[in-house]
């Protein structure tokens, strides 16, 4: 199991306060990061996010000849797209917002009579994304073109529950254009059919000691990519009866009991193995929805829940693996997460931490071989792009969020 993470050996805490770097061991180059104030250390991260940028754009839309063979927030060039508008959002920097838009036309034209409806996987996240881009760039006719051709998405009947593929992944397009552009885009009533199906479903297959259950491919996923705590997440963001609501707490109340003894949780219903430490399966994925749901209820036992499922991401989390769904990347939203709900700059430093140690090592270690670059080594979800997303949300961490799962 060892050899799925790097030794976590860096402090447990290191308060944020002056210290001359010169005192530093020569070539310990991570310590000097982690002693770095913390804007300083943005400066530095920002710089390295910019230039990544500008090479994921290379890859993924230069080298094509402009030509979309993968649309996809996931694995595709609209995660480029993606990761151009967080930079966009940052530096203000309009040519990106620019290049952004013309990547969404591509990928409208791309996925159109594709049977994916999801944001990160589907037609959804090309219409969503393309809608709020154009609101950006002030061209009515182009947002509501794009709005008009996401309410034109029919979900197919025998469409699944989860996050990346199913009606949960859709749901969560709905919601990212009402925080965007404004509530009622999506209509409440629109919304309300799918949340029904979602727990109709639930119901159905949850019979016994847990009220929501749902299958994927013949197996009953915990995580969030393609199970209970992915559509648990997008649930959370709609208006639910109180016998819902009580639903989803009875739910995520029986998969903490459910847990693992080391505070990780199982990929699936059944499962033995406590080996996997990723945002799509394991304790990262429940951690944000765990801190979502003690946000949204208030809930005291929910919140230690995810304090001690990052205390797992911290000691296991430092992955061989740079991405946002399996890597390090994803599981530094862990701490940033933690850190905007509560407030402890523990947290903060513990982000900071993973951001610095990916900033230090991993174009090195990649290059070495020690570490997994991605199947699709430049896309968001898996390679450097998200690394480069990661990297410029740290300049807000009070308003960082998972991309393409927290609103």
């Amino acid at each position: 199991m060892v050899d799925r993470f790097f030794p976590n050996e860096m402090p447990e805490y290191i308060p944020e306060t002056p210290i001359n770097t010169s005192s530093i061991q020569p070539g310990d180059s991570l310590t000097k990061l982690l002693h770095l104030p913390y804007q300083k250390l943005c400066e530095n991260l920002n710089k390295s996010a910019l230039n990544i940028k500008e090479t994921v754009v290379k890859e993924t839309w230069g080298r094509g000849g402009k030509r979309v063979q993968d649309y996809t927030v996931y694995t595709g060039v609209l995660g480029t797209a993606y990761l151009l508008f967080k930079a966009y959002e940052v530096t203000n920097n309009k040519t990106d917002l620019g290049l952004s838009l013309d990547i969404v036309k591509a990928c409208d034209s791309a996925s159109r009579g594709s049977k994916n409806v999801t944001f990160v996987c589907g037609r959804s996240g090309v219409c969503a994304l393309g809608a709020v881009l154009a609101k950006h760039a002030s061209d009515q006719q182009l947002m509501n073109h794009y709005l008009t051709e996401f309410r034109q998405i029919n979900l197919p009947a025998d469409l699944p529950y989860e996050l990346l593929y199913g009606r949960a992944g859709y749901l969560w397009s709905c919601s990212f254009l009402n925080r965007h552009i404004g509530e009622g885009t999506i209509s409440s009533l629109t919304m309300r059919g799918i949340v029904d199906d979602i727990i109709k479903g639930g119901r159905k297959l949850g019979k016994g000691r847990c009220p929501l259950m749902y299958e994927w491919h013949g197996k009953k996923y915990w995580g969030a990519a393609h199970g209970l705590a992915g559509i648990l997440h997008v649930l959370m963001d709609m208006e639910l009866t109180p016998n819902e609501q009580e639903d989803v707490k009875a739910t995520l109340r029986y998969m903490i009991r459910g847990r693992f003894p080391s505070g990780n949780y199982p990929s699936s219903e059944g499962s033995e193995s406590d080996r996997l430490v990723h945002w799509c399966h394991g304790a990262p994925g429940l951690a944000l929805t765990l801190t979502k749901a003690a946000q949204v209820y208030g809930d005291t036992d929910f919140l230690q829940a995810a304090k001690d499922a990052a205390e797992l991401v911290w000691n296991r989390g430092l992955l061989k693996r740079v991405g946002i769904c399996h890597g390090i990347s994803g599981n530094t939203y862990v701490f940033l997460t933690l850190y905007r709900l509560t407030g402890n700059p523990e947290y903060l430093y513990r982000a900071k931490a993973f951001a610095s140690f990916l900033q230090d090592r991993a174009r090195r270690l990649i290059g070495e071989r020690f570490m997994h670059g991605g199947d699709r080594p430049f896309s968001l979800f898996e390679g450097i792009a998200g690394m480069a997303y990661l990297f410029l949300d740290m300049n807000e961490p009070a308003s960082a969020r998972f991309p393409a799962y927290e609103v």
